[in-house]
Order: C-alpha cells, then sequence, then structure tokens
C-alpha cells in the first residue's frame, strides 16, 4: 500500500508541495539479518523512497533529472540519521508502516524523514539529506559537483537546522564533539590507535549503484564490516540503536578504501564507535560513521 497524506501528521513532509507517503510491508528474509530488520535492506528500500519523493516534489512521474545541457544529475546522499532504533523488535511476517515526507533544505539539498512502527509502535526513525550532483566530463566519481535545479518548491527550513546543518559543519570542520567523541582529539595511542583499520576492496556487482557510485548504504555495511573485525568476539549479534553517517566523498570502481576505527565506548551493554572512511590510493575522507549499538 502508498498513499499520499496530509503533510501535517508525517515528520519533513514539505507542507507547501504536501508531499508525503505511507506504505505498510510485511517482513520477509530480504528485510530481515540476523538481529531484526535488515539495516542494508531499510537503507536501500529509504534511499529509493527519498528518490520517488523528489521526482514527486518536482511534478514528475519518474526521477530523470537533468542539466541545461542534458548530463544526468543524480542525488547523493550527504548524510544520513539513524535514532530511535529498535530493529531487534521486528521479525519474519510483521508489518513495517513507514511514513515519509520530504522538504528542500536549500537550492541543492533536501530532507526526507521516515517514522518506522510496528503495530502503531515506533521501531525508530531515519533522517537520509541529499545533494543533487553532476560529474565532470571524464573525471569518474571523484569530481562531482553541486547543482541547482529548477521545478521545486521554494526552501521549507534553513540549512542551519537540523541534519542538513550539522552535515555542513562536520565537512567544514566546525564540529568539535559529537555522540560523546571529541572531534578535536587525535586519534592515536592506546587502544584508538590509529593504525586500526581495515581495508575493503569494494564489488561493482554488490556494492555500487545503477549510477556508478559507490552506494550510500555500502557505506553502511562497510562499518558493520570493520566493527565484526574489531569486535565480534565480544558482540556476535548487536543492533543499532543510533547511527550518523556524513558522507564526503566517493570512488571508482576498481579502487580500495580503509575504515579507520578511531575510538570506542562501553557502557551498560552498549558500544559506541567512531569511525572513518578513506579512499586507500589518496587518503582523501569518505565518510565519518558514529554508531550506537545493543550488545
Amino acid at each position: 500500500m502508498n498513499v499520499a497524506v496530509s503533510p501535517d501528521t508525517l515528520p519533513g513532509a514539505d507542507a507547501a508541495a504536501g508531499i508525503a507517503t505511507v506504505e505498510t510491508v510485511r517482513l520477509g528474509m530480504p528485510h530481515l539479518a540476523l538481529g531484526g530488520l535488515s539495516e542494508s535492506w531499510l537503507m536501500k528500500d529509504l534511499g529509493h523512497r527519498h528518490w520517488m519523493l523528489l521526482a514527486r516534489m518536482a511534478g514528475r512521474a519518474v526521477p530523470d533529472f537533468r542539466d541545461g545541457d542534458g548530463a544526468p544529475v543524480y542525488a547523493a546522499f550527504s548524510a544520513l540519521s539513524v535514532t530511535g532504533a529498535d530493529f531487534a523488535a521486528l521479525g519474519e511476517n510483521d508489518l513495517l508502516t513507514i511514513r515519509s515526507g520530504i522538504a528542500r533544505v536549500s537550492r541543492t539539498q533536501c530532507a526526507s524523514r521516515h517514522a518506522l512502527s510496528r503495530a502503531g509502535q515506533p521501531v525508530g526513525e531515519v533522517e537520509l539529506v541529499s545533494a543533487f550532483v553532476r560529474r565532470a566530463n571524464g573525471g569518474g566519481n571523484h569530481t562531482v559537483a553541486r547543482v541547482a535545479l529548477d521545478g521545486f518548491p521554494p526552501a521549507a527550513a534553513p540549512m542551519a537546522d537540523g541534519l542538513a546543518g550539522l552535515a555542513a559543519e562536520m565537512r567544514a570542520g566546525r564540529r568539535r564533539e559529537h555522540l560523546g567523541f571529541d572531534l578535536a582529539e587525535p586519534a592515536t595511542g592506546g587502544a584508538f590507535d590509529i593504525d586500526r583499520s581495515f581495508e575493503i576492496d569494494p564489488c561493482p556487482a554488490q556494492d555500487f549503484n545503477g549510477a556508478g557510485f559507490l552506494y550510500f548504504s555500502s557505506f553502511v555495511a562497510f562499518v558493520d564490516r570493520a566493527e565484526w573485525h574489531f569486535d565480534n568476539r565480544r558482540a556476535a549479534r548487536p543492533t543499532t540503536l543510533r547511527r550518523d553517517v556524513f558522507f564526503h566523498a566517493n570512488i571508482d570502481p576498481g579502487e580500495r578504501l580503509r575504515v579507520r576505527w578511531l575510538a570506542e565506548r562501553r557502557d551498560g551493554g552498549r558500544l559506541a564507535h567512531r569511525c572513518r572512511l578513506e579512499r586507500l590510493g589518496d587518503g582523501a575522507r569518505l565518510a565519518d560513521a558514529f554508531t550506537l549499538r545493543a550488545l
């Protein structure tokens, strides 16, 4: 089921455009992981919903966006945030309701929010921020530029508010702390030595999307692989409670990356960690990830 609803009932809905949806999904094996709801499936599904909501906000039947020269324009995710998650509460045959809304937050960026519930009980909320980008001629995924497109309603909120503003602070290095981690503190020494890194060779058939970019859901999967590499003896079935990821750059097929395990904190059956993803060839920062997990 996928129906339009009143935007004032949904988080993040654009009141001017009235763009909001509600859908119920019966969960089966494609939607589930060992510890409950599959975060990988969820990110891919919500990414697609975000993409389709952009089309509806622009009055289009399909999200085929082009610049003035006819070159393809894509919505690249610049940040995601998972809050209030109780993915372990979800299992086979459960009905997951996804209430989604979208708003424009700047000339080039839009933000969607997706409230998740089962039988009327909240099980999490996800916010996604995207920027319209295009590739430079012959530049691959290293040289993408933001573009503004016509046909969208005005920005519904200042970019300084919410996740989009936080992402801008992270990119500019103005943020000093996030989720209890000191971002200015050198990530060296003891258990948090910067040499604790995990190299990954992304597979084009599995980790890249149809537009040729390393898919944003793969970044999350790589953080989980690093967690398993460094912590599997103590956390065999962790589930996400909170996760923030800030995206900075991308890679081309055939390039490798590393996940740096920068810091961790344990408290009362919970594990919090901070990771950075980097392009292996030149050390370029690809993403910063902050995760809180129940053990």
